[in-house]
């Protein structure tokens, strides 16, 4: 068994423990535990991307929360005996075992979430154990995706549109404050990046789970989303990425036209460290002096209390929070005009000297590190571990 440390570059880190992510997990859990139990929450949900950030707590919340039976989909890399795998993979055993001790039903399905044959593997599964399904969450975070019908790869990029952006980014690894200048994207970017991130796949889930019988009467949907402000708005908002997103506004238009008024949402959450925002350039640095700010206000959340609060809040009644688009905000601290005032200043002022004492740089690096299972207390970094594990419950 190896010793396993971690080992990153930039946004990617290319180890993750199995110990560590399980406590993560479990820390996850008991959050939920300590919450009041959640009333008129959804009993049979399915979580496309369901094994890190929003989409594993996605699946924590309604399961430790409300009690409810889970499928998650999910594509993760196993590991071996010799070297680690995924931290998603890890965190999908972590799942089902404490579900398991729970006497909650889940089953996971590890493969390709865009082809017909995971859809239609799922909705047996739905058929023979669950019957329908009454809450579908899709988190997919994918760079690229292939067309189902037609073959074709298509593959996202992170540009603005029309002209060059120029701002302040952070290198990760040498904690420097820098410039970043990132040329727009073409005409074919744009529109494979909507292939990937847009609501096309989405759109594609709820067909076929309609067809085969397994969606409940009045199911509810939700695709997740950031807006994000307005310094960031071309590399994102405005950018091939929000183009995207806006993409899935048209996709909840279409899903409420043939099931009915807030059978679909988008929910526009927080800005987060998690794998994918890891990858924005200008991001990282937007994150570490918001997170300054929000937990000197006392009003910072992670990606669990952030979803505890979307179900919590606003599950079954999507109009409680809505903007002039329709889109649940569960973004509004983090948006609030305090907040982006003080953000907005630091941002002027920072620099790579004084980028510890502006921001919580140190809190990014941390968390950062824990999506993949290091830096949490209570667990032996030094010693062995199995990294060649698995559950009989997860498919593919």
């Amino acid at each position: 068994m190896p010793v396993v440390t971690p080992k990153t570059r930039g946004f990617i880190c290319t180890t993750s423990h199995p110990t560590g992510c399980a406590a993560n997990v479990k820390a996850q859990i008991e959050y939920v535990k300590s919450q009041p139990a959640l009333e008129n929450v959804a009993k049979k949900v399915l979580v496309i991307g369901a094994s890190t950030g929003y989409g594993l707590a996605s699946r924590i919340v309604p399961a430790f929360g409300g009690g409810a039976s889970t499928i998650g989909v999910f594509f993760e890399k196993p590991g071996s005996e010799k070297r680690s795998g995924s931290a998603g993979w890890y965190n999908s055993i972590a799942f089902e075992q404490e579900a398991k001790e729970a006497g909650l039903y889940a089953k996971s399905f590890n493969g390709d979430a865009f082809s017909h044959e995971l859809k239609a593997q799922v909705i047996e599964t739905i058929k023979q154990d669950l019957g329908q399904v009454d809450m579908i969450v899709y988190s997919l975070a994918s760079p690229r995706r292939t067309d189902p019908d037609s073959g074709e790869t298509f593959n996202s990029v992170l540009k603005p549109l029309g002209e060059t952006y120029t701002n302040k980014t952070l290198n990760t690894d040498k904690a420097e404050v820098t410039e970043v200048s990132i040329d727009p994207a073409s005409q074919e970017e744009v529109e494979h990046t909507v292939k990937v991130m847009g609501g096309e796949d989405w759109s594609y889930w709820i067909s076929a789970l309609d067809e085969a019988g397994v969606l409940a009467e009045g199911f509810k949907t939700v695709a997740y989303s950031y807006i994000g402000p307005e310094m960031t708005w071309p590399i994102y908002t405005n950018g091939t990425i929000g183009t995207a997103k806006k993409d899935l506004d048209k996709t909840v238009a279409a899903l409420d036209a043939k099931y009915g008024a807030q059978t679909a949402v988008v929910s526009v959450n927080k800005a987060l460290v998690t794998q994918a925002s890891s990858a924005i350039p200008v991001v990282p640095l937007y994150i570490s002096l918001l997170y300054k700010v929000m937990k000197e206000k006392g009003n910072h959340e992670g990606c669990i209390e952030q979803i505890h609060r979307l179900f919590a809040t606003y599950y079954g009644d999507a109009s409680a929070a809505s903007d002039e688009d329709g889109r649940v905000r569960i973004d509004d601290w983090e948006m609030a005009p305090d907040i982006q005032a003080e953000v907005d200043a630091l941002w002027n002022k920072v620099n790579t000297e004084n980028l510890r004492d502006l921001s919580d740089f140190d809190g990014y690096q941390a968390e950062f590190l824990r999506l993949f299972g290091f830096g949490i207390d209570g667990i032996n970094y030094e010693a062995e571990v199995d990294t060649d594990i698995a559950v009989p419950s997860i498919e593919g």
